[in-house]
C-alpha cells in the first residue's frame, strides 16, 4: 500500500496525507488541528497512527496547525533548520522533537524514502518533495506547490512519477483583472510566486510518461481561478496528446479520496 490524499489546498490552508502499511505522514499542516483531524476522519484515517509532520516552508497556510498536531499525537516535526528558525515561535513546544532535513538530500521516515529539493517560492528555504516506498521504485509521489516557475531541477525530480500533486494556482486574466493590488499581482506572477494553469500544463508537458497514473491540481486561488477552468485547461492538453489518467482538482474544504500512488 502506498496512498495519498490532499486533505485541503488553497490560500486558507494546505495539508497532504501520505501512508504505507506502516507509516503515516502529514505534509504541511496549514489549518487548525481540529480541522485536519476532521479531514483525516472523513477519509477513515485514525490520526492517532500518525508518525510525523513534514513542513515545506514557513507560511501560515502551511504551518498553523503543526504545533497542535505534534503535541497532541506526540510526533516529531521534520523541517529544514532555516525554516524552523523563522517559524519556531509560532509552532511552540514539540515534545517529540525536531528532525532537520536538507534540501537536495534524501531522508527516511519509516519505510518512506523522501527527497526534498528547493522551491522557487518567496520563503527562506522552501522545499518540494518526491517520495518512494522502500523497495518499490515503480511508484513515485511528486509534490510541488508554491513555486513561481518550472525549473530544470523540478523536471528532473518529477521524472518517472506515478502520481503528481502540482500547483495550478491562477488564471492569468482573472489575476490581472481581479481585486488584488498591483504589488500582489506581480508577486503571484513572479518567479517566486505561483504557477498559473498554463504553467502547470507546461510542467506536465515535460514530465508526461506512460507510467503517470494520477495528477492532482492543487493550491488553486479562490479569487483568481476556478476549479472547472483549471480542470478544463489540463484536460484539454491531455486530450490533445491522447493521454488518459486520473485527473483531480483538490479543494480547500474537503479531502480527495485516498489515491493509490
Amino acid at each position: 500500500m502506498f496512498q495519498t490524499s490532499v486533505l485541503a489546498s488553497g490560500s486558507k490552508g494546505n495539508s497532504i496525507f501520505i501512508r504505507t502499511e506502516s507509516t503515516q505522514l502529514i505534509l504541511d499542516a496549514g489549518l487548525s488541528g481540529k480541522k485536519i483531524i476532521s479531514l483525516l476522519e472523513s477519509i477513515k484515517i485514525n490520526p492517532q497512527k500518525l508518525n510525523a509532520v513534514i513542513v515545506s516552508h514557513e507560511h501560515g497556510d502551511h504551518v498553523s496547525g503543526v504545533g497542535i498536531l505534534c503535541r497532541r499525537f506526540n510526533i516529531p516535526l521534520y523541517i529544514t533548520r532555516l525554516t524552523y528558525s523563522v517559524c519556531c515561535h509560532s509552532i511552540g513546544r514539540l515534545p517529540a522533537g525536531v528532525k532537520y532535513f536538507e534540501t537536495g538530500q534524501e531522508f527516511t521516515i519509516g519505510d518512506l524514502i523522501i527527497k526534498a529539493f528547493p522551491s522557487s517560492h518567496d520563503v527562506i528555504d522552501g522545499s518540494n518533495f518526491v517520495m518512494f516506498k522502500e523497495g518499490d521504485k515503480l511508484r513515485k509521489l511528486a509534490i510541488a506547490t508554491d513555486l513561481g516557475y518550472s525549473s530544470n531541477l523540478l523536471r528532473h525530480n518529477f521524472k518517472d512519477s506515478s502520481t503528481i500533486i502540482l500547483e495550478s494556482n491562477h488564471d492569468v486574466q482573472m489575476l490581472l483583472n481581479g481585486p488584488y493590488p498591483p504589488h500582489l499581482k506581480q508577486r503571484i506572477k513572479s518567479r517566486q510566486g505561483h504557477l498559473s494553469n498554463e504553467q502547470a500544463v507546461g510542467v506536465i508537458t515535460q514530465v508526461l510518461h506512460p507510467g503517470l497514473k494520477n495528477l492532482i491540481l492543487a493550491h488553486l486561488s479562490e479569487k483568481n481561478n476556478l476549479p472547472d477552468l483549471a480542470y478544463k485547461i489540463m484536460s484539454d492538453f491531455l486530450k490533445e496528446v491522447k493521454y488518459e489518467l486520473n485527473l483531480l482538482v483538490s479543494s480547500q474544504y474537503e479531502a480527495t479520496g485516498l489515491i493509490d500512488v
